[in-house]
């Protein structure tokens, strides 16, 4: 296991303060904001443990309000909303500095049968295996790629990523706000359906809001766009090991008033919809 999906590991095993109230930390590798993958698992994680073992999450909806400070811990406080038949509700919010900075809502629900269908994984999307690796894509690409990207991704991370499509990286070309991205943790993530939701909702926030950004020939790492995540809802529809490489099938429909909206769908390689995906964020060009 890579150092990095342990640390994941690490930080998604919150520390119990008091009832309904936890206490996660952040890896210290640099960065001047926490990622908003991370809190958004460390939330789902909070959320929980205090939930019958019986009911898993089906859906969740979250909102960043400020900045995460990577040096200071986080306090997340559990609203215990509901406790039905078959469902249970909860309410999270994320607390630095005596503010809050996140709240997360997840609906949780015992396991039942019902109608079954599913949108087919997109067709003609390459194998994960024929694409070539982050570091092999920074060595044959050599000075096309920008030093802030090339930095992103020599650092180790807990999930790799091989996109399908890297023209977006390399051009400014207006292009169709699309992209199909194959992703796999670097680590065998436990056999427990909790800690696996917590993990595809860290990578659920990966790559997506960059995707509205294509049709105006930018990136997620043009200097010249302040962006981050606004607002972000996700469906789990069936539950799936995550020992293998999944595709996070990607659109943007709309941007518009400084946002950026992005929607998602993640399959694991046999096909199965594992999970749904929307986001809405900041999309600044910045003042010079």
């Amino acid at each position: 296991m890579s150092s990095a999906m342990q640390a994941l590991l690490d930080i998604l095993n919150l520390e119990a303060l008091e009832h309904n109230l936890f206490r996660g930390r952040s890896p210290q590798v640099g960065w001047q904001r926490v990622f908003g993958g991370q809190v958004i698992g460390q939330a789902l994680v909070a959320a929980q443990r205090t939930v019958a073992e019986n009911r898993h999450v089906h859906s969740l909806h979250c909102y960043f309000m400020r900045p995460g400070d990577p040096a200071v811990p986080i306090i997340y406080e559990v609203d215990r909303i509901r406790d039905g038949g078959s469902f249970a509700t909860r309410r999270v919010v994320a607390i630095q500095h005596g503010h809050a900075i996140f709240s997360l809502s997840a609906s949780f629900q015992v396991d039942e049968a019902g109608l079954e269908h599913q949108l087919p994984m997109p067709e003609e999307v390459p194998a994960p295996e024929t694409l070539r690796p982050q570091r092999e894509f920074l060595a044959t690409f050599g000075d096309q790629v920008p030093e802030n990207i090339r930095r992103y991704w020599e650092r180790e991370r807990p999930v790799e990523i091989r996109p399908v499509h890297i023209k977006h990286y390399t051009t400014h070309d207006k292009l169709p706000p699309f992209q199909d991205v194959w992703l796999r943790a670097t680590g065998p993530v436990p056999e427990d359906r909790a800690i696996q939701a917590a993990v595809l909702a860290y990578l659920s926030d990966m790559t997506l809001l960059d995707t509205s950004t294509f049709a105006h020939g930018r990136s997620v790492f043009d200097p010249e766009l302040q962006m981050a995540s606004l607002d972000h809802a996700m469906w789990f529809h069936r539950p799936h090991p995550l020992d293998d490489w999944l595709l996070y099938t990607q659109d943007s429909p709309s941007s518009g008033g400084a946002r950026g909206f992005s929607r998602g769908s993640i399959y694991s390689r046999e096909g199965t919809l594992i999970a749904s995906v929307a986001q809405e964020g900041l999309v600044r060009l910045r003042k010079k």
